[in-house]
C-alpha cells in the first residue's frame, strides 16, 4: 500500500503539480480571498492537477516502457495502471466538484481547464496544435481564481492574456528534455515540430511576453519589481536551456528549462500578489 501511495505520488509529477497548486493559492490570497477561499480554491487546483499528472502517466505507459524511462513508477511497477485508472477518475470527478462549491461560473471555467489538459493527454499531444491546450488551460487558471470570489467579478484580460502566456511557454519548456525519446515513440507535437531551438526561443519568448503582460498590465506605472521580474524572465529561460544542452550533450535529462518556467510563474504570482492590482 504505501509503495503505491509513493508510486502514486510519482506519477502526479509533483513538482508542476505543486508548483500550479501554490501559485493558485497565492493568487486566490492576492486578488482577496478569504482563508477558506484560499482553501477551496487550491484544493480544486490540486485535485485538476492530479487528474493530469495520472492521466498522462497512464497514456504514456507503454511509450515510456518503450524508451525505458526508469523514473516512471507505471514502468518500473511501483504503481499499477488499475491505480492511476481509479485515481484519475476520482480526482476529475473531484476537481468541478469542488469547485462548484464557489459558483457555477467559476466551476465551469475550472472544468473547462481540466477538459482541455485532458485533451492535450489524448489526442493533442501529437499534432501541431499541441500547444493550444496549454494556452486555454493556464488562461483559465487566474480566471477561475477571480470568478471564485463572491460575485463572480470578470477577470481583467490582461491576467487571462498572461496566464495563457505562461502556459504556452510552459509547453515548449516541458518538452525540451524529452524531445528524443518523444521522436523515438512518434509523438510530433508542435515542439517536436520547431526542433529544440526553435521551442527553446519560443519558450522564452511567451515567458517574457507574459510577464511583461504581469508587470505592464494593471493600472498604473509598473513598480520596480515588475521591472526586474522582465530582466528575470528575459535571462533565466536562455540560461537554463543552456544547462539543459551541456546535461543532454553528457548523456543525462535535466529538465532545467521547465524548472525556470515554474521560477518564473511564482515570480510572476509573487508580484500580482504583491502589487494588489488583479480586480
Amino acid at each position: 500500500m504505501r509503495r503505491t501511495v509513493l508510486g502514486l505520488v510519482k506519477a502526479s509529477h509533483p513538482e508542476p503539480a505543486l508548483a500550479v497548486t501554490v501559485v493558485a493559492g497565492l493568487l486566490a490570497l492576492g486578488v482577496g480571498h478569504d482563508p477558506a477561499g484560499v482553501a477551496t480554491v487550491a484544493a480544486s487546483v490540486l485535485a485538476s492537477q492530479l487528474a493530469v499528472g495520472w492521466s498522462n502517466d497512464l497514456l504514456d505507459a507503454g511509450r515510456d516502457a518503450l524508451v525505458g524511462r526508469a523514473d516512471k513508477p507505471v514502468v518500473t511497477g511501483t504503481v499499477s495502471r488499475r491505480a492511476l485508472t481509479v485515481g484519475t477518475v476520482v480526482a476529475a470527478v473531484a476537481c468541478p466538484a469542488l469547485a462548484s462549491t464557489t459558483n457555477p461560473a467559476a466551476a465551469a471555467c475550472l472544468t473547462v481547464a481540466l477538459l482541455s489538459a485532458l485533451l492535450y493527454n489524448w489526442p493533442l499531444k501529437s499534432s501541431p496544435v499541441s500547444v493550444l491546450p496549454y494556452a486555454v488551460s493556464f488562461g483559465a487558471l487566474p480566471a477561475f481564481v477571480v470568478l471564485a470570489l463572491p460575485g463572480a467579478p470578470t477577470p481583467p484580460g490582461w491576467l487571462v492574456a498572461a496566464g495563457a502566456l505562461l502556459g504556452a511557454g510552459a509547453h515548449f519548456a516541458n518538452v525540451l528534455p524529452d524531445l528524443t525519446d518523444d521522436a523515438r515513440t512518434g509523438v510530433r507535437g508542435l515542439p517536436h515540430r520547431l526542433g529544440a531551438t526553435g521551442s527553446a526561443a519560443a519558450a522564452a519568448a511567451l515567458l517574457l511576453a507574459a510577464t511583461v503582460a504581469l508587470a505592464l498590465g494593471p493600472a498604473g506605472p509598473p513598480s520596480w519589481a515588475g521591472l526586474a521580474a522582465i530582466v528575470a524572465a528575459a535571462l533565466v529561460p536562455p540560461l537554463s536551456w543552456y544547462v539543459g544542452r551541456r546535461a543532454a550533450r553528457a548523456g543525462g535529462r535535466h529538465p532545467a528549462a521547465f524548472r525556470a518556467v515554474l521560477l518564473i510563474a511564482v515570480v510572476d504570482v509573487v508580484l500580482l500578489v504583491a502589487s494588489g492590482r488583479v480586480v
